[in-house]
């Protein structure tokens, strides 16, 4: 029986430290002797959340849920693009790291991605010059509009059968291509001659018939049965299709209307209040096209180093900026508005999480210019934003992470709530 639900949700535009808030959430789980399985509500492969353990081994989370170090289980929900061929890639890393079979259960409804959906992705991103988007090339939007055509769909309960599977393949090629590729205004032979590769469908329908193989397939259902739901948000609310500043968006809800339908779909709605842990770096960044306002010409840490964000041809380098409070609470409250009209039966607890902390020099300033001792940054910035502090992270570790003196307290406080009414 679910006892705890909480949610990590980036507040800005991805990169915020989400993994390893979920990597401290799942622990603080462990450590009160309950079980806690991560939850994958949105988004896909192009996700990239980095756990660093205190004994210094770091992972970057693609599909497996942030918490499979501590080997918490991790469920793909049914708005999660499952990608066959990176899926590979990950577990081989993981493998390497002594985590060598994560326990990996998806909804069977989750929409599966295709090779032809990553080459519209890259030749779209490439003929738009300096106009492009700032995708992450690997065809997770193009899923998302592909699967939106049922007769076109090719989904995790097909890949038990290779006969279903390359049947798909076959209309997705010759029905749905070419009208996709004349929609998209590319030429017929934009994709080159990987379009009609037999070697690599061939591949490709190994790859998902070994995905198919090595997930087990469960309804949302299966969620009621454990302890703690840890929800892992992928990218952010500056991100988010209907919060962000269109096309340079994603394909998906990146807060709380994901969520929920989640939690309606496995009958969870009126369980227990969902504690939202709004996730910021202790600075602005984007990594991508679009807008950032007052943009830095560089990080203005002293000592910046970020591994995981390295330059690459579609989304170029990390951007800087200082944190912007203001920005922050509107984001915040709206997607709080949004988790209530689309079930107003759970109660949702915000609180905010301050990161990378650690990367700052003495003082640090508000994007209005307002200067601040770091260490008093996070409280100032919650307070602003008008939600209690959870926690900060003065580092890369769950040991890094200092949770706010009122945190335990708030929490025993909503999980023994009579009413599931919003917190705030």
């Amino acid at each position: 029986m679910v006892i705890r639900m909480q949610a990590v949700i980036g507040a800005g535009f991805g990169d915020e430290g989400k993994g390893r808030t979920v990597d401290a959430l799942v622990a603080d789980a462990h450590r009160d002797g309950l079980n806690a399985w991560v939850v994958r509500f949105n988004s896909g492969a192009q996700a990239g959340h980095t756990v660093v353990t205190p004994d210094g081994k770091r992972h970057v989370f693609h599909q497996v849920g942030s918490g499979a170090l501590l080997c918490a289980p991790t469920y793909l929900g049914a708005e999660v693009a499952l990608n066959p061929w990176l899926l590979g890639a990950e577990l081989d890393a993981l493998a390497g790291m002594g985590v060598s079979a994560p326990y990996l259960v998806a909804d069977p409804r989750a929409p599966v991605s295709v090779p032809w959906d990553a080459m519209i992705n890259q030749a779209l991103e490439h003929a738009r010059g300096e106009g492009r988007h700032g995708s992450c090339g690997v065809g997770f939007g193009e899923t998302v509009e592909r699967s939106r055509h049922e007769a076109f769909a090719l989904r995790g309960q097909d890949l038990a059968s290779e006969a279903r599977v390359r049947a798909r393949l076959a209309v997705i090629r010759h029905e749905y291509l070419p009208g996709r590729l004349a929609q998209a205004g590319l030429s017929g032979d934009a994709l080159g001659p990987w379009m009609d590769s037999v070697a690599l469908l061939d591949r490709f329908v190994a790859d998902a018939l070994a995905l198919g193989r090595r997930l087990v397939w469960r309804a949302t259902q299966v969620l009621a049965d454990q302890d703690v739901l840890v929800f892992e948000g992928a990218q952010g609310l500056r991100l988010d299709q209907d919060l962000g500043d269109f096309p340079f968006v994603t394909r998906s809800h990146t807060g709380l209307p994901g969520i929920v339908r989640v939690l309606k779909d496995a009958g969870l709605d009126t369980i227990a209040p969902l504690e939202a842990h709004y996730v910021t770096r202790a600075y602005r960044t984007r990594h991508g096209a679009g807008p950032l306002a007052d943009e830095l010409p560089g990080p203005s840490a002293p000592d910046f180093h970020d591994p995981t964000n390295v330059p690459n041809p579609y989304q170029g380098s990390l951007r800087f900026a200082h944190l912007d409070p203001i920005a922050l609470r509107d984001d915040i409250w709206r997607d709080l508005r949004r988790g209530s009209t689309e079930n107003a039966t759970v109660g949702v607890c915000p609180m905010l999480e301050v990161t990378c902390l650690d990367q700052m020099g003495p003082h640090t300033m508000w994007r209005d210019g307002r200067r601040w001792p770091t260490a008093e940054l996070a409280q100032a910035t919650a307070d602003a934003i008008g939600i209690p502090l959870a926690a900060q992270a003065w580092g890369p570790a769950r040991t890094d992470r200092r949770e706010a003196g009122t945190s335990r307290g708030h929490r025993d406080a909503i999980a023994t709530e009579s009413s599931l009414s919003p917190c705030l």
